[in-house]
């Protein structure tokens, strides 16, 4: 199958002078997305030669600890319904349901991510 149109999404990261993230913004070019700020990404790649997944995990200095618990809590939610998409496994991803709920309960996440 041929390649018919290209998108880009763009990350761009500003660091203090030790190399720690203070802002990141994102561009998407096909979804009218440009310079949008955001205090956290993940981002994991396959590599189909190696079999193994890249990861850049990044996020700024003022990003609270409940809102990085509350960002990986959906993080793991929507993970569970990208692999169910993405294989139909029902019962695997109702098992990382299972471990989305069990971190809302402990975490006291149904709060949302309003500051503590």
């Amino acid at each position: 199958m041929a390649i018919k149109h290209h998108s880009k999404i763009i990350l761009e990261i500003g660091l203090d002078e030790n190399r720690i993230p203070e802002k990141i913004t994102w561009t998407a070019t096909d979804a009218g997305i440009e310079n949008e700020p955001a205090e956290a990404f993940l981002l994991s790649v396959w590599n189909d030669e190696t079999k193994e997944t890249l990861r850049l995990d990044l996020w700024t200095k003022e990003m609270k600890v409940f809102e990085m618990q509350f960002f990986v809590w959906q993080t793991i939610r929507s993970l569970a319904e990208t692999y169910r998409k993405a294989t139909g496994d029902d019962k695997m991803a109702d098992t990382i349901l299972d471990l989305a709920d069990y971190m809302e309960e402990k975490l006291e996440l149904k709060k949302g991510p309003q500051d503590r």
